[in-house]
């Protein structure tokens, strides 16, 4: 069965083609600039040249017409037909307390959708017109619906209530939902494995640091907390979200500046976090290059940021009562040596012991690297995120009808002897490139082990 699963954002399309039968990524890209102009599609096939391609896509509608027109094309598609996808999966932000696992989309999940859209309006209404534009131009398949906030159903009440009044909640669904959960998922499953435990008898803290960000503490395999709340907006400094602040600061400024709630809320979404700080910067790359060259503002965006998360580790691992490991995920956590650095550092009081060296060569999304001491009781991983796994794995389950909330139900990828093939590949050429980076995989590719005892390395 080839499988499609795609992420539609206000502006955007991204897609994944899958082949379940052969466990292989067909086709992975990104369709931009979507209903603004300027439209193009960038489409990467394994062992080719990507493909660049302009094309105006006024709509959702459009742009996975052009998604599909590129999958099926003669010298750059890598199906014959549409015809050969099986079934689509779609990522949903907020399924709010209606939905504890991904389900195959109806009319009345789709009206569910709708009618969230009060908890999630950046997110959920391009979600559901790239389903409803999916429908349109891929009617008889399957479609189903992957949601953020899935994973966090397991969260005690002690951790989703708000100390507001408690009609709030009644009425409205004011409460904490949380969201990157497909990325807690697999990361919670892979962890168990490097850990070389039961999933369900781990306790960690997981960070999902990228533009948007968010930690989660994993108390017996299941969600127990996490710091995003009934938005993204709570929680960990993130690119352009301010995180958790004092609530009076935007009273505070609406009547000194005279902002109406809709300017606040823009302030709090794209004009706060480490770009509020610095005035400048977005990308921690950029940051981080600035600090190098004195920049104190970076610097102190890169202080606080990292602060926060130290905060969240130690409050999170106090929450769970210890943990077995901490790992960090998605583009900053898996790129950014000097974030875990200063997050981690001075922590060997709960057990953690970070090896520096080990740290600073750790810049891969295509391996699963420990950069923790061998004597730190507590462990420290980066383990690049792969929510389209997550995507595929249900989607698969949901057709053969033996899909189950991940309590009941065993993915792939929670198996020790799992590899990702096209992982693999790209990690034993960026290797190649850079001594000693296969030195800190925990378990890196047998060709790359092979190479290495003939090169005599090991």
């Amino acid at each position: 069965m080839i499988i499609l699963c795609l992420n539609c954002g206000s502006s955007s399309v991204k897609y994944r083609l899958y082949d379940w039968e052969k466990k292989d990524v067909l086709a992975t890209g990104l369709v931009e600039r979507v209903t603004v102009g300027g439209s193009f599609i960038v489409h990467e096939v394994p062992g080719r040249e990507n493909l660049t391609l302009k094309r105006e896509c006024p709509d959702h509608r459009m742009a996975i017409q052009l998604v599909l027109d590129t999958l099926v094309n003669k010298e750059h598609g890598v199906i014959g037909s549409v015809a050969e996808i099986g079934a689509v999966g779609h990522r949903v932000v907020h399924g709010g307390e209606k939905f504890a696992k991904s389900v195959i989309i109806t009319p009345d999940v789709l009206d569910t959708f709708r009618k969230l859209c009060d908890l999630a309006p950046l997110h959920n209404p391009p979600n559901i017109m790239g389903i409803e534009a999916a429908q349109a131009v891929m009617p008889g398949i399957p479609h189903m619906a992957i949601m953020d906030t899935a994973w966090h159903q397991t969260m005690p009440p002690h951790s989703y209530i708000y100390a507001l009044p408690y009609h709030w909640y009644a009425k409205y669904g004011v409460r904490r939902y949380g969201f990157h959960g497909t990325s807690f998922l697999y990361n919670a499953k892979r962890a168990s494995v490097l850990l070389k435990k039961d999933p369900f008898k781990c306790n960690l803290v997981i960070a999902h640091i990228g533009n948007g960000a968010s930690i989660n503490a994993v108390r017996n395999g299941l969600s127990y907390d996490t710091s995003m709340g009934m938005t993204p907006q709570e929680g960990l400094v993130m690119g352009t979200r301010a995180g958790d602040h004092d609530a009076a600061i935007d009273f505070f400024i609406m009547a000194k500046e005279n902002l109406t709630p809709k300017d606040m809320d823009n302030i709090l979404n794209k004009k706060s976090g480490v770009y509020g700080i610095t005035e400048k910067f977005t990308d921690r790359r950029d940051i981080e290059m600035a600090a190098e060259k004195g920049d104190q503002r970076a610097q102190l965006a890169i202080d606080v940021e990292a602060y926060r998360i130290k905060k969240y580790i130690g409050a999170y691992a106090a929450a769970i009562g210890g943990i077995d490991a901490v790992v960090f995920t998605a583009g900053v956590g898996e790129m950014a040596p000097i974030i875990r650095e200063w997050a981690l550092s001075g922590m060997e009081y709960m057990g953690i012991k970070l090896d520096k060296a080990r740290n600073n060569i750790t810049m891969t999304r295509n391996a699963e690297c420990e950069i923790s001491a061998p004597d730190s009781k507590v462990k420290a991983f980066v383990i690049p995120t792969d929510e389209e796994s997550v995507f595929i794995e249900d989607v698969a389950a949901l057709k053969a009808g033996n899909y189950d909330v991940h309590t009941n139900f065993a993915y792939t990828f929670q198996k020790a002897g799992y590899r990702n093939r096209m992982r693999d590949a790209a990690f034993i050429k960026q290797a190649a490139k850079r001594p000693g980076l296969a030195q800190v995989a925990v378990n890196p590719p047998p060709e790359l082990v092979a190479l290495e005892k003939m090169a005599g390395l090991k």
